[in-house]
């Protein structure tokens, strides 16, 4: 599922933004590995000369640094709140400099959040509530199975062992679970 990806990957550059606010020089090298190449894209759109835009970029990144205990997930992604950062120093050093942009600054705007809309983010909250009533609907420890066999990546065999049960009867446990959720589901 791509939007599950994005959401991992959005919630792990905000843990990672997290750290960066302990001072976790790792965790700035990290954020900077992953955010650089798009958050370069934003300062050449507001500053077409490419030595002020990566020195736009170096200001935006100090800004990381100083400023990574003011993020807020709940207020946005950790890459809205980087590329504001990176466009509000990229504006900065436009206005201080008297340069001309070759470009208007609202194209700045259509640059990719990766950070799924909030209509799919509904989608997900219905399905996962949809699945987490379907879950509670099946017999005994079948749940868990389902869980830590598909949510946590447990084989058969694992799930086997840690039940003390045969494998067979593990396999047709959750066999008939998924076929019930199946038909909870649709």
């Amino acid at each position: 599922m791509g939007s599950t990806s994005s959401d991992s990957d959005a919630a792990s550059l905000a843990a990672t933004l997290r750290r960066v606010a302990d001072g976790d020089r790792a965790a700035f090298e990290d954020v900077y590995r992953r955010t650089s190449v798009k958050l370069f894209g934003v300062c050449l759109r507001i500053l077409p000369v490419r030595q002020e835009a990566e020195e736009a970029l170096q200001e935006a990144y100090l800004s990381v640094w100083r400023r990574a205990a003011t993020f807020d997930a709940a207020k946005g992604s950790a890459m809205t709140w980087l590329i504001t950062l990176t466009r509000n120093r990229a504006v900065d050093r436009l206005r201080s400099g008297g340069k001309v942009a070759t470009a208007p600054i609202e194209l700045a705007e259509d640059v990719h959040d990766p950070a799924p809309a909030a209509s799919t983010l509904m989608e997900i909250g219905e399905d996962q509530q949809r699945l987490a009533h379907c879950l509670g609907t099946l017999d005994g420890g079948d749940a868990g199975l389902i869980r830590t066999a598909f949510f946590e990546g447990s084989t058969y065999a694992e799930l086997a062992s840690r039940a003390a049960t045969p494998l067979g009867t593990i396999k047709s446990r959750i066999r008939r679970a998924l076929l019930k959720l199946k038909d909870c589901l649709s």
